[in-house]
């Protein structure tokens, strides 16, 4: 059983590539470029090295707050 830094590229079967986000003895949350977030129990999950590097992430970005004015507009 191999517990995975966080912050390493991994790929999994299923999935496909990921960053490990979290893991310990007995889970291991991975990152998916494609699936999004999924948790495994460590001692189960078959994951193999990924020299694939992350994709890039849009930065996110905060909405406006509504004001008075826009919310009357709508109605």
């Amino acid at each position: 059983m191999k517990v995975y830094s966080k912050g390493a590229r991994v790929s999994q079967p299923n999935y496909g590539p990921g960053t490990v986000t979290d893991a310990d003895t007995h889970h291991t949350v991975i990152d998916f470029d494609n699936h999004g977030l999924k948790r495994f129990v460590t001692t189960m999950v078959a994951l193999a090295p990924s020299s694939e590097p992350a994709p890039e992430k849009a930065k996110a970005t905060r909405r406006k707050k509504a004001t008075k004015a826009t919310k009357a507009a709508e109605a």
